[in-house]
């Protein structure tokens, strides 16, 4: 089968459309060649426009753990949509959810629902300067917090795929507060840190970095973090958009155990509908409205589908789950390796958890500044080789796999011997 239905929804779409998507990443501008308009997903494959059928190493950038349509998630949505799509109003199901976060994730003692992860961050980071008094953020080159001015520097993801440094109608005011330090040097944030600790509110990071590549943090860097935090007096806010329930059921924070003021969740945590939430300590969270000075709102926060189909998700997970996740992680990330090595191709597969990169370089990366020299040409070679042969990757170098428990192992080899094919050309 051809791409021309997808060739002709793009079109359509670019004439309504800025860029002809509703984020940029999903244009494949920085892999060229035609974005695949999807038409349903499967259990662990998507079905595109045309009738092609990929193997999905993507699940909607880290939502989906068990794949497409799992079938409790499914029923969740459909009986809540049943009783009402929006209330404005409190729900039992808000409180249901309130109490799993607060029972998996080990900062959290109350939470806040929103409808995004940018919203989360956003929100997290004004709660950290009003809870503080202090204005100044310190933030890592590289990792991507959603795109609200402030958290819009030197990010991650899109921005770095697309090769943008901030981004235009950002002011140099909004900017202005905004620390940037490299990731993993602890020299740098300790003068960071030195320089404006008496109006430092927050210290904020991905744990586990994956929106430049996969650039897991050095051994004891998270806590050396906690003590920087606790020493000037400023917020340590983990932004576990993707690692939260991803690497382990308590996220980042649990692997590693450090505990930060304030968590950042998404992706997981709505089962795959538009859900965010943002909490951590109990004296800290009550400065919010209504309990609180700062403030924030949302009509849609809490919306009674999305609960329901988050609720329903956080409920299967259990450590057969993480088990699953973590075979299947592995035998992937080793027959990729054990590919790019017999086929003499300069390739690292990282790993951390349950997530995996794919950089085209000599060396792991420990920053952003590796991952930006990588060769991201070969990567866009590399991602189109494997979409020829029904295998589904981000269309970016600087994103990451997500596996699911969908996956089989025959599928997880199927993809292994595609990437051997590719990686012979390469």
């Amino acid at each position: 089968m051809g791409t021309q239905t997808s060739q002709r929804l793009f079109d359509r779409a670019r004439t309504v459309i800025p860029g002809g998507v509703n984020s940029p990443v999903r244009a494949f501008d920085s892999v060229g060649g035609v974005p695949r308009f999807i038409a349903a997903g499967e259990g662990a494959e998507l079905v595109d426009a045309d009738g092609n059928r990929y193997l999905d190493l993507v699940n909607s950038w880290g939502p989906l753990l068990f794949g497409h349509v799992r079938d409790e998630v499914r029923r969740a949505a459909v009986d809540a949509i049943g009783r009402g799509s929006s209330f404005g109003a409190p729900t039992e199901g808000e409180v249901a959810l309130a109490e799993a976060i607060v029972d998996a994730v080990p900062s959290v003692e109350k939470v806040r629902l929103v409808n995004s992860g940018t919203e989360a961050g956003m929100s997290a980071i004004r709660l950290a300067r009003g809870a503080t008094g202090r204005s100044k953020l310190l933030k890592f080159v590289g990792h991507y917090h959603g795109h609200s001015d402030a958290l819009l520097v030197a990010a991650g993801s899109g921005v770095a795929t697309l090769g943008i440094p901030g981004s235009p109608g950002v002011t140099d005011g909004a900017a202005a507060d905004t620390v940037l330090v490299p990731w993993n040097d602890r020299e740098a944030v300790a003068a960071a840190v030195a320089a404006h600790g008496d109006d430092l509110a927050a210290i904020l990071c991905e744990p586990v970095p994956a929106n430049m590549n996969l650039v897991p943090p050095a051994e004891g860097f998270l806590a050396f973090l906690r003590e920087q935090a606790d020493a000037s007096g400023a917020v340590l806010v983990f932004d576990e958009v993707i690692s939260g329930f991803r690497v382990a059921r308590g996220g980042a924070q649990e692997l590693h155990g450090v505990t930060p003021d304030i968590t950042v969740l998404g992706k997981v945590v709505g089962g795959g509908f538009p859900l965010a939430a943002f909490g951590g300590r109990a004296d800290v969270m009550d400065h919010l409205a209504p309990a609180g000075p700062v403030y924030q709102a949302g009509t849609l926060s809490g919306n009674p589908v999305a609960v329901a189909a988050g609720l329903a998700q956080l409920r299967l997970l259990d450590d057969a789950v993480y088990a699953r996740l973590d075979e299947v992680t592995t035998r992937l990330v080793d027959g990729l390796r054990k590919a790019f090595a017999e086929a003499g191709v300069g390739a690292q597969v990282t790993r951390h958890a349950t997530l995996a990169g794919v950089l085209f370089a000599d060396t792991s990366p420990t920053r952003y500044e590796d991952v930006a020299a990588a060769d991201h040409a070969r990567y866009a070679r590399f991602f189109h080789g494997m979409l020829d042969r029904g295998i589904y990757l981000a269309p970016s170098g600087y994103e990451v796999l997500f596996t699911s428990t969908a996956l089989t192992d025959a599928d997880v080899d199927r993809a292994v011997a595609a990437a051997a094919e590719v990686a012979a050309a390469l």
